[in-house]
């Protein structure tokens, strides 16, 4: 249920189920599900008293007293891989325990700032940040990913800070000893992973044969014997006297381990500036004059083959340049642009029909949904309320394509950037024709219509080819007729109306029925053969 007086101003939020505790500040107004509960502190309190908390509910003291009262939901693997690392089971953190949390006298207000001032400027500078804040260059990604590196070496050297500091403040240590094992802040150096104190202990027991671990080779770190050398000397005294401190003493000993130290572990830079690129140059691809011509004085949409949309982005030399970048990363340096167009766009387009989309279950689904819609819009006419009973959600299996699955998901509904139209390319061209998913009902109508009336009388095509080109008309037909049967000022008429008649003309032209329209089905090709219709 939505509350208004929840909604807005400083919200803290956290993973509902994970292997570690992750708390973060939300400053836009969000609102999370189920699966991201919320922390919102009384009305008054400010930044500084978000951040305190964001502090110790971070530290690895706080992981370990949530992994005691939380539900342990076993080992899920990563990648698919199943494991009998402890640091890889997954916890159920929920509001009702974690009301039960308790706290310090004094919050860490200084760790919980500076980490939240860090990872706001990292995040600035992912690649993502540094796509969408001008034309990605060569230079300009460097220069991120240095950043990128600091800042986030600061950030693990910060949390160190953060977890003993928390020891202190919960009374593991006295005084005198957080004295010895507390860095000072102008010592700190930069981290990377495998070079904090339990990092040492653990490589150190990797090598007695005291303990087996993946957590260096999953986390991308090399593990580190011996304190380096270019660590400033003060910082370096302290490190030894918390690693003594970890052999020696068996409660700080539980905290110090992988199961309660946060993982910092994320996607390398490489993958991350790759799907950065991709997602760039796809938004240059969804500009939408690229989408719509002039026809008649009219605005309409505009099919492309990829060679004609390669053809309308040849002249960007920015476009040119940045798929010149993701060349690299997709092993294709040596590609013209509709090779590396083709790669692009070949996850994220769905096509038009649903025989085309859906296997044979998928189509038994599609049937019930669209009873569903047909009851619902006799609801809406009728102004009653029916029994009208939950379809089955789609699975993965009901696809025809892994891709199509992920564009849709378990409710089908489309995210794809593009509407595919398979074996309606121009018989010169041989790359796949698109159309825009961002084509209301009425424009996806017109588009098909056109298609239709070229491949009909300007290329001939006989009737099997045509036929599901109707099809997929007649499929959105309801819609066009649910949101567009009025009278258009700008259209002149009712588009339902019209694009019904064309239908109707189309089919009495072609000789099939409204049945034969909804029974089509693509058959599927033989190995070395070509796919026919039926």
């Amino acid at each position: 249920m939505f509350f208004r007086k929840r909604f807005g101003g400083l919200t803290i939020a956290f993973a509902f189920v994970a292997t570690h505790n992750h708390f973060v500040l939300d400053r836009k107004s969000r609102v999370f599900n189920r699966t991201g509960p919320i922390i919102k502190l009384p009305d008054g309190t400010g930044e500084n008293g978000h951040l305190a908390l964001l502090g110790v509910l971070n530290s690895s003291t706080a992981c370990f007293w949530l992994k005691q009262v939380s539900h342990d939901k076993g080992i899920r693997g990563e990648g698919g891989g199943i494991t009998s690392s402890d640091w890889e089971r997954f916890y159920e953190f929920t509001g009702k325990k974690l009301e039960q949390f308790p706290l310090p006298g004094a919050l860490p207000l200084e760790f919980g700032r500076a980490l939240d001032s860090l990872a706001r400027e990292l995040a600035r500078v992912e690649p993502a940040a540094t796509c969408a804040d001008g034309v990605p260059t060569r230079e300009r990604l460097d220069a991120a990913c240095e950043t990128h590196g600091r800042l986030r070496a600061r950030m693990i050297a910060l949390q160190e800070e953060l977890d003993w500091d928390c020891y202190r403040r919960y009374g593991l240590l006295t005084e005198a000893e957080a004295a010895d094992l507390l860095a000072d802040p102008a010592d700190l150096p930069e981290l990377t992973l495998g070079e904090r104190a339990f990092e040492m202990v653990l490589a150190k027991a990797m090598d007695a044969d005291e303990v087996e671990t993946q957590w260096f080779s999953r986390h991308g770190a090399k593990p580190i014997r011996e304190i380096p050398e270019g660590w400033p000397p003060a910082y370096r005294e302290v490190v030894r006297r918390r690693i003594e401190t970890i052999g020696r003493r068996r409660d700080l000993a539980l905290i110090e381990r992988p199961e309660c130290k946060r993982r910092w572990l994320s996607e390398p830079w490489q993958a991350k500036e790759k799907e950065a690129l991709r997602g760039w140059l796809l938004d240059r691809c969804e500009a939408r004059e690229l989408w719509f011509r002039t026809r008649d004085g009219e605005t309409v949409p505009r099919l492309l083959t990829v060679n004609q949309l390669v053809d309308g982005l040849r002249g960007d030399a920015d476009f040119v340049a940045v798929a010149q970048l993701l060349a690299v990363h997709l092993d294709m340096r040596d590609a013209d642009l509709a090779a590396i167009l083709t790669e692009v766009t070949a996850d994220e387009h769905v096509p038009y029909l649903a025989a085309l989309r859906y296997k044979d279950s998928g189509l038994r689904k599609r049937a019930e949904w669209e009873a569903v819609w047909a009851w619902q819009r006799e609801e809406d006419r009728a102004g009653q309320r029916l029994d009208i009973k939950v379809p089955q959600k789609y699975t993965k299996a009901d696809f025809a394509r892994p891709s199509y699955w992920r564009n849709r998901g378990k409710l089908d509904v489309p995210k794809e950037r593009f509407i595919s139209y398979p074996a309606a390319n121009p018989d010169g061209d041989g790359s796949l024709l698109l159309g825009w998913a961002g084509w209301d009902h009425a424009e996806q109508a017109d588009a098909l219509a056109g298609l239709v009336t070229e491949r009909s009388d300007t290329d001939d095509w006989p009737t099997e080819r045509i036929v599901p080109l109707l099809a997929g008309l007649a499929e959105v037909m309801p819609w066009v007729w649910q949101w567009h049967s009025e009278d258009d000022q700008g259209w002149g008429s009712s588009p339902a109306q019209d694009f019904q008649a064309f239908l109707d003309d189309q089919r009495q032209r072609h000789g099939v029925t409204e049945e034969d329209l909804r029974r089509w089905r693509p058959v599927p090709a033989r190995a070395g053969g070509r796919r026919r219709a039926r």
